[in-house]
């Protein structure tokens, strides 16, 4: 992937390496700062107002519905984002809708449990680690469980609408700076692991089924540390209660067919790629769940990579210094996501 390739991309200059760590470590604490108290933008707006960061990438806040959380953050690394001058209005859209310079795009969807309290600024120092390398990033965000306001209440089926209407606005959102979307990876950590193989499903569900008939369908899937099958959750340790909350009761206790539309594991095939990831010390997901996820995705034919990443726990994958976060960087790369403008 341009000028990472494995081990490589870590081996800069010490000072280099300094500078990032000091920024990392400054954008992680904001983000835990900050969790639950984003303001983005209202959905109102016509045009959505672009901020720069220092280092040059340029962050647009989107809305797919009128609610707070339902936002997306498109973030263009700056090499990128000095060519595109000004957004365009929602009326050019379909003017260059089809006619830009395709990109690659990870989406990355938070975790949390599901609840509420959290929201994508757990993401930052990840989409920093991307754009750093020159590829755009698709932060979403989703409502959920436990909001204050009822109207901002999440849970089955609005949380899994959310990230179906987040994702289905990627397009649209690019082409305001005309562009279009390459390849499209989704990542998810924790709870947005399960949403992730959720939104690689999406094309299994029949028709009418929250989140039916994407339009757009991930290439590439990652699932880390994710709760990956609904249906079990009951003996994943500290998973039932988040599940049984975002479900909205046990499977003994609802009467419709929504684990069985919701459960990434009931959705198999997916018919994508996908990376599943957990560290041998996640005592929250435990590491079983990643390794029968993937020994069951396999047996029903999917292209599945299972990695066990030693002396990582369940927060590790948010850190872009990790381990966990390299495997995903690394088979990102494998599988040909490049940065933006790269030959392919």
């Amino acid at each position: 992937m341009g000028a990472r390739q494995g081990t490589g991309r870590r081996q800069a200059s010490s000072a280099a390496n300094r500078r990032r760590g000091r920024a990392a470590a400054l954008i992680l604490a904001l983000a835990l700062a900050t969790t639950g108290c984003t303001s983005p933008a209202p959905a109102d707006t016509q045009v959505p107002a672009p901020t720069t960061a220092p280092d040059g990438a340029m962050l647009t806040t989107f809305s797919y519905g009128p609610r707070p959380a339902q936002t997306a953050d498109l973030i263009l690394p700056a090499s990128l984002a000095a060519s595109t001058e000004e957004l365009r209005t929602p009326s050019e859209t379909t003017e260059v809708e089809g006619a830009g310079e395709s990109v690659d795009v990870v989406v990355l969807v938070h975790g949390g449990g599901w609840a509420a309290e959290y929201d994508r600024s757990s993401e930052a120092p990840v989409a920093r680690d991307l754009t750093d390398d020159g590829i755009v990033v698709w932060n979403l965000d989703y409502r959920g469980v436990g909001a204050a306001d009822p109207a901002d209440e999440g849970g089955w089926p609005g949380t899994f609408e959310d990230v179906a209407a987040g994702l289905d606005l990627l397009p649209e959102a690019l082409a305001t700076v005309g562009l279009t979307p390459g390849r499209v990876a989704v990542v998810g950590h924790s709870a947005g692991g399960t949403m992730a193989l959720w939104l690689a499903a999406r094309h299994t569900l029949p028709d009418g089924a929250p989140g039916a008939s994407p339009l757009v369908r991930p290439d590439l899937v990652v699932t880390q540390a994710g709760v990956n099958d609904l249906l079990d959750a009951g003996a994943v340790h500290g998973s039932r209660g988040p599940v049984e909350a975002l479900m909205g009761g046990s499977t003994s206790e609802v009467t419709d067919d929504r684990y069985d539309l919701a459960s990434p594991t009931a959705r198999l095939p997916l018919g994508v790629p996908t990376l599943v990831t957990t560290g041998d010390l996640d005592a929250v997901v435990l590491p079983s769940v990643a390794t029968d996820y993937a020994e069951a995705a396999r047996a029903a034919g999917d292209d599945v990579t299972l990695a066990v990443i030693p002396g990582e726990d369940h927060l590790s994958p948010q850190n872009p210094r990790s381990g966990a976060w390299a495997a995903v960087r690394d088979w990102l790369a494998e599988r040909g996501i490049a940065p933006a403008g790269a030959a392919r």
